[in-house]
């Protein structure tokens, strides 16, 4: 078995609507499991909350997320981001955009001193994204 890294992103009750948007955004296959289904105790609340989520995409990327239940810690992510580079500026452009959407733009994407095309933004659920474009 191949060895993989990926980003696990914790939410508050958001982490469904987080993985569906990153599916409009990347495309791809969502599978997702709420505490009720995982037979795990929470709040009455939190039981369609995601246990766990994973999105799988055609182009190879993988995003794991979990709501954390209130009787968890869970505190702000602002010292991590997830970073999207390659060479195909349509779809790097098209992934800005669809992440850019209802977020804050942090620096706009634009040519960059090292040559290459680079951004950042903090999409609408608080998570930090890079888009590095690299330069022909």
């Amino acid at each position: 078995m191949a060895v993989r890294l990926n980003p696990y992103l914790n939410f508050r009750g958001e982490a469904r609507d987080a993985l569906e948007q990153y599916r409009r955004v990347f495309g791809g296959e969502l599978t997702v499991s709420t505490f009720a289904e995982a037979g795990m105790e929470v709040a009455l609340e939190e039981t369609g909350w995601l246990m766990h989520g994973q999105l799988e995409t055609p182009d190879g990327f993988t995003l794991m997320a979990a709501d954390a239940p209130s009787h968890m810690p869970l505190s702000a992510g602002s010292a991590h981001s997830v970073s999207l580079s390659g060479d195909d500026g349509e779809k790097l452009r098209g992934f800005w955009d669809g992440l850019l959407d209802g977020g804050t733009l942090t620096v706009p994407l634009e040519q960059a001193p090292w040559g290459d095309t680079f951004g950042m933004l903090v999409d609408r659920h608080g998570v930090a994204w890079l888009v590095n474009i690299s330069a022909a």
